[in-house]
C-alpha cells in the first residue's frame, strides 16, 4: 500500500512538471510569435528606401527634362515601368540602372550615393 501511494506521487509529480514544461513553452511561442507579427519597422524603412530612390530617379530625370515616355524609349521600358520606379513601388533592375546612369550622364554609384 505504501509502496502504491510513492508511486502515486511521483507519477503526479511528474504529470505536473510535464504540463507545466508545454505551457512554459507555449507562452514562449506566442510572444516570439507576437514580436514577429509586431515588426513592421524594419518594412518601413526598405519602403522609405524605394521612395527616396524613386525620388532621385524622378529628379536627375527632370534635371535633364526628359519625360517618362523619352526614358522609357530610351531603356526599351514601358512607360508604366518608369513611372512604379520613381513612385517606389518597384525597383529597376541593374542593368536598368546602369543605362538610367548612362542616360543622365552620371555614374551608378552617384544615383545610388543620393540614397
Amino acid at each position: 500500500m505504501r509502496m502504491t501511494f510513492i508511486m502515486f506521487i511521483f507519477g503526479t509529480i511528474s504529470l505536473l512538471i510535464t504540463t507545466a514544461a508545454v505551457v512554459y513553452l507555449f507562452i514562449l511561442i506566442v510572444r516570439a510569435l507576437k514580436k514577429y507579427i509586431n515588426s513592421q519597422d524594419v518594412r518601413k524603412e526598405k519602403s522609405e528606401t524605394r521612395k527616396s530612390l524613386g525620388e532621385v530617379l524622378k529628379k536627375y530625370r527632370t534635371d535633364n527634362k526628359m519625360t517618362q515616355e523619352f526614358v522609357a524609349e530610351s531603356l526599351g521600358v514601358s512607360r508604366q515601368a518608369v513611372s512604379k520606379w520613381e513612385q517606389g513601388i518597384s525597383e529597376p533592375s541593374t542593368s536598368n540602372m546602369i543605362a538610367l546612369a548612362k542616360l543622365y550622364r552620371v555614374t551608378p554609384e552617384e544615383l545610388l550615393k543620393n540614397i
